[in-house]
């Protein structure tokens, strides 16, 4: 008898440990300054989403599909100037939540492999130290 990998959201803690890292992450977003300008005031429907998105994005249940189709995640991000200065900040709050919450060892490691690629992903305008062109 075969048993299922145990996904990265169930060695985590799933949904509680989900949560904590969310509120843990958005309050260093408010503060950034390369982050806080492309968030509306009220974080907290954006704060229901990700805690979604993450769930599912761990391996948990696909809540954030359930409620809002595919996750298509770097055509939902296009509207908002995303640069790799902006996906490096995003990094760092995520960062420090992770610390916050003790994620660590090779959890923490695949977590954050997953992460950072999704971060670069999402970049969708050249950095301001680029060259446009360049792109």
């Amino acid at each position: 008898m075969s048993q299922e990998p145990i996904t990265i959201y169930d060695r985590i803690g799933g949904y509680p440990t989900i949560s904590r890292i969310v509120e843990a992450f958005y309050p260093r977003v408010q503060r950034d300054p390369l982050l806080a300008p492309i968030f509306p005031d009220d974080i907290r429907p954006v704060m229901e989403k990700q805690r979604l998105f993450l769930t599912q994005f761990f391996g948990g249940p696909p809540l954030y599909t359930r409620k809002y189709g595919p996750p298509r995640m770097r055509a939902r991000h296009l509207p908002f100037p995303i640069t790799p200065q902006r996906a490096e900040a995003w990094l760092r709050c995520m960062a420090k939540a992770l610390d916050e919450v003790g994620i660590e060892g090779k959890v923490r490691e695949e977590m954050w492999g997953r992460l950072y690629i999704t971060a670069g992903h999402m970049v969708n305008q050249p950095g301001e130290d680029q060259d446009p062109s360049s792109q």
